[in-house]
């Protein structure tokens, strides 16, 4: 008898065992899907962990329906990193395989499949099967994988969809439509029977009765010169064109007509890159390169190494060197980003010097795409040589991984909430790179505490850099005290008359402003002045955000909705006011208060779909925009040279959060805001709104003291028993009924602290105690860092054991939260 030992992309603990024959047996290997019924009636797509010959004792084993692949698509390497993830973070090992696979590699008997629109189809191309399936699709809409087993009267259909998956005509429906289109970028140029001299003196006869069309020949002339002084020739749009001469798109037409100019069109692409890598080396200036020596003598020792450069200090040029001597090895490389938004602009830096060695791997990919990189990195393709992407891209099959950067270490979107497997990026990528014996490099201006105590602790390298590059000045940070402001009546709206000031200057001169304000929406709270009636979520426990655009309320935990209610629901007064204010509200004002400047918005609303950041950010790198407003999108590490102006609207909702990292979170939000100021020649200056000018973080951010906030928090963290001298779990209990869940965290709180020598805290309720119609309960275990963890967990995975064994408390669904952030 021989049997196979799997893993299903369900939330389940355990592996399980199915029957297979002896030639199956040989031709299986570890990291190959294989169908296989689980339940009464489903199918699932399980990967293979192991072959053996022991029987299961507890079950009858059934047979696998079918092997999915010809080689493993999964590596060893990988199988054993998901079981630790799966230990340390204590979630199944099903929750891990299902996050890391990309779900077009997951077909389910529940998945919905439907038929791509505006496709040609060769009917004469397709197999039987193949457009037995079709045919169906022209009928209805879309069809569940057990309506297409009926169809077909097999129960092997998974090749068939397959094969029409890669014809593309088949599409998974978790894809969202995209109305976003590449974009085309028209160019002119001068005939080429016009570049001689006797041509240009030809071309000047015909054109003597045109003036208009003259002068634009004669702009074009200019514009092709001055792009020559500085080196090099670039193409040169219409619109620069008009622009330049003063004229209309008319004029153009008419000189294309007349096979004077040539148009020519430019996709500015976003996934594809054709084109050379730069033939030009990388000069690293004196402190890069300091640095660049200091990562590698540090990698002679150790296998992480932290680089705490300023803002704009030009770590990246760094990393692309460290990424050159990699690549000479044959090596994969990994550059981790903490947000989608990061991605779209690195790539662009990154494929100017690497060509099309560069792979990109994050969420708003659609399936197909994602499915592709998996196979480039898995085939060790040259097309995927650097993965770039967010935290996601960590469960790629890597075939020989050198190097891991993870930029911007210290953003909490590293950190996965929800749903399970909770894991944290920076620190699975650090395990991952020590099974593939790589380095690992982080990099920021404002590291995380825990990171800066490893590296001050020497368990990591430091390398640092305090000043930016080009001796480019740090930004100079002014505050002002909205406290005064509002007494002496100098606020228009939420803007103080010194921002006000300074947005009108840096206006006039043509830069850039950015403002941040950590709320969307356009106010958190809409108030009844009569009877002061909060319109509350319906299934939370929290008010409704305005958001004035759609002119609905909206819950920002479940989505719930509703429109703006024209009187109050408690008393019916008309008399409604809103408080608070979020990036919507500041978009408001601003075209109020600067009518003639363009304003932009970049928050969760703004940023939907596949392109939602790419549309945002270039149009403001190419000065479309002259004032973007945003939430923490924009605190991460963009690069744009043209802003001297960054407003923070409000520094202290983000110091009062009920967080031990509140006051490193702002100091780390500020710094990262105000170094988008000043990325070229001139200073750049950043103004701070708060009612606290003298909070020791604010003044620790003016100063742009890290070390000075590191050692005031690892004073307070030591004191309350947090990290880095504690870890956290974080238990969270959810229940409909209220009284059940109170009394079963109860229950578990008080056999948790008797069984574990550590701190336990709780039953606490949350600040939102209830979403989605569930109350929620927390309990924190601090462990201290001297006790063995592992240990500790199994006590806490037999207590939860038994927690579940009581019939009263089953229904309360429980999560873990280990290293809670």
């Amino acid at each position: 008898m021989y049997f196979v030992e799997v893993i299903l992309p369900l939330s389940l603990a355990k592996t399980f065992t199915y029957r297979i024959s002896e030639t199956e047996f040989h031709y299986i290997k570890k990291g190959m899907r294989v169908a296989v019924p689980f339940g009464k009636s489903k199918m699932y797509t399980a990967l293979v962990i192991a072959t053996h010959q022991n029987q299961p004792t507890l079950y009858e084993a059934k047979e696998i329906h079918q092997i999915l692949d010809e080689k493993p698509i999964v590596t060893e390497i990988q199988i054993a990193h998901w079981q630790w993830i799966s230990t340390y973070y204590m979630c199944a090992i099903g929750d891990v395989y299902r996050g890391a696979m990309p779900s077009a590699l997951l077909l389910e008997s529940e998945t919905v499949i439907t038929h791509k629109q505006d496709v040609f189809v060769d009917e004469s191309q397709l197999s039987d099967d193949e457009f037995l399936v079709y045919q169906a699709l022209q009928q209805q809409s879309s069809l569940k994988v057990h309506d297409i087993i009926s169809i077909l009267n097999k129960k092997n259909i998974v090749p068939v969809l397959q094969k029409l998956i890669d014809k593309n005509i088949l599409v998974l429906e978790e894809e969202i439509q995209e109305s976003y289109k590449p974009k085309l970028v028209r160019y002119v140029r001068l005939h080429s029977k016009y570049e001689s001299n006797t041509g240009l003196s030809e071309l000047i006869e015909t054109l003597k009765n045109a003036n208009k069309q003259r002068e634009i020949v004669m702009s074009y002339f200019q514009l092709s010169a001055s792009e020559k002084t500085r080196g090099e020739a670039k193409p040169i749009t219409v619109k620069k064109l008009i622009e330049v001469a003063n004229s209309s798109s008319a004029v153009v037409k008419a000189l294309i007509e007349k096979e004077i100019f040539e148009e020519y069109f430019i996709q500015e692409d976003r996934v594809n890159f054709a084109g050379k890598a730069q033939e030009k080396a990388l000069l690293l200036s004196q402190a890069q390169q300091t640095a660049f020596n200091g990562i590698k003598d540090s990698f002679t020792q150790k296998e992480v190494c932290l680089l705490h450069g300023v803002t704009s200090s030009g770590k990246t040029e760094i990393y692309i060197k460290l990424i050159e001597e990699y690549l000479v090895t044959g090596k994969q490389v990994l550059y981790l980003l903490p947000e989608i938004a990061l991605t779209t602009q690195l790539v662009g830096r990154l494929r100017a010097y690497f060509g099309d060695k560069v792979a990109v791997f994050h969420s708003k990919y659609n399936n197909n795409e994602r499915v592709e990189v998996w196979k480039q990195v898995l085939e060790n393709s040259p097309k995927a040589q650097i993965v770039i992407g967010a935290r996601s891209a960590l469960f790629l099959p890597f075939y020989q991984l050198g190097f891991i950067i993870v930029d911007e270490e210290h953003e909490q979107t590293f950190k996965q909430v929800d749903p399970a497997p909770r894991y944290h990026a920076r620190d699975a990528a650090i395990v991952l790179a020590h099974s593939h014996q790589a380095k690992v490099l982080l990099g920021s201006a404002t590291p995380s505490l825990e990171t800066y105590f490893n590296a001050q602790s020497e368990k990591y390298g430091l390398v640092e850099i305090s000043e930016r590059f080009g001796n480019v000045q740090m930004p100079l940070i002014e505050l002002v005290d909205l406290k005064d402001k509002y007494f002496r009546k100098r606020m228009t709206g939420h803007f103080s008359d010194t921002l006000i000031d300074d947005i009108t200057l840096a206006l006039s001169l043509g830069e850039q402003v950015i403002l941040f304000q950590n709320r969307r929406g356009y106010s958190p709270i809409i108030e009844c002045m009569t009877c002061g009636h909060v319109p509350q979520c319906q299934q939370c426990d929290v008010s409704l955000t305005y958001h004035k655009h759609k002119n609905q309320l909206r819950c920002h935990y479940c989505g719930y909705s509703m429109a703006k209610p024209t009187n109050c629901h408690s008393c019916s007064s008309i008399d409604l006011t809103t408080k608070g204010f979020g990036t919507e509200q500041i978009e408001q004002e601003l075209i109020s208060i600067f009518p003639l400047a363009k304003t932009g918005r970049m928050d969760q609303d703004t940023t939907r779909g596949k392109f939602g950041f790419e549309k945002i950010i270039d149009s403001f790198k190419n000065r479309e925009v002259d004032i973007l407003v945003g939430t923490q999108m924009l605190a991460k590490g963009l690069d744009f040279d043209n802003v001297s102006l960054v407003g923070i609207m409000n520094a202290d909702t983000m110091l009062y959060h009920p967080d031990f990292r509140a006051f490193e979170r702002s100091f780390q939000m500020m710094t990262q805001v105000a170094g988008r100021a000043g990325r070229s020649e001139k200073q750049g200056k950043v103004i701070i709104q708060t009612y606290n000018p003298n909070h020791n973080t604010i003044q620790q951010v003016t100063n742009n003291d890290y070390f000075g906030m590191y050692k005031e928090q690892l004073y307070d963290r030591q004191i309350y028993k947090y990290p880095p001298y504690f870890r956290i779990i974080k238990v969270t209990l959810k229940h409909r009924d209220f009284d059940k869940l109170k009394e079963g965290a109860m229950w578990l709180y008080q056999v948790m602290s008797q069984n574990l020598n550590m701190p336990v805290l709780g039953p606490e309720e949350p600040a939102i105690s209830r979403i989605r119609n569930e109350y929620i309960r927390t309990i924190l275990i601090k462990i201290p860092q001297n006790t063995p963890i592992g240990s500790t967990k199994k006590t806490i995975q037999k207590i939860l054991n038994s927690f579940e064994a009581v019939a009263l408390y089953r229904a309360i669904k429980v999560t873990l939260n280990v290293d809670f952030y």
